[in-house]
């Protein structure tokens, strides 16, 4: 059988069964997954965010989300405005991380955003995230813009540190 892998923006059904297999394999975490659900779904209807899914055989396995409204990102000064988009929420199934299904999603995404008259992407990385840090270098996160806390639903606190790339 030949492997059938489609990247797209989803639909609402797909959206709401990727946000409750995360809130399924959230554990403690559970509280923040219910509100990342809510806001993400709503932001999506009200224009401020576009969600792009990876799906290999009608599973969906990866994705990610452009954010492009300041209202919907923290610390949203100098990563978002009308032509920089603020790119979050990179997620591929562990078993298929590796096999270039998110670079796939990934060059999906900027294309799709280059025609909708964005020039530049930020994105966020906590320090200690060295892996992910290696991997957003290599996507062309390399110009640093600064750095900052944000605040998750439960009131949990992390520092981060901001990325950006010319979208070419």
């Amino acid at each position: 059988m030949t492997e059938f892998f489609i990247c797209k923006i989803p639909s609402f059904k797909e959206m709401n069964a990727k946000w409750e297999y995360e809130i399924a394999q959230s554990g403690k975490d559970k509280e923040n997954w219910i509100v990342w659900k809510k806001r993400h779904i709503e932001n999506y209807k009200q224009g401020y965010t576009i969600p792009y899914y990876g799906i290999l055989e009608g599973v969906i396995i990866c994705e990610a989300t452009a954010m492009l409204h300041p209202k919907v990102v923290q610390n949203s000064t100098g990563l978002v405005d009308c032509h920089t988009v603020y790119l979050s929420a990179f997620r591929t199934i562990s078993e298929f991380q590796g096999k270039g299904y998110f670079s796939r999603l990934f060059h999906f995404m900027v294309d799709d955003l280059r025609q909708k008259g964005f020039t530049k992407a930020t994105l966020g990385i906590e320090p200690s995230e060295e892996k992910n840090k290696e991997i957003y270098t290599r996507y062309g996160f390399t110009e640093y813009i600064k750095s900052g806390k944000e605040y998750y639903p439960n009131g949990m606190v992390i520092d981060v540190e901001y990325y950006g790339k010319t979208l070419e």
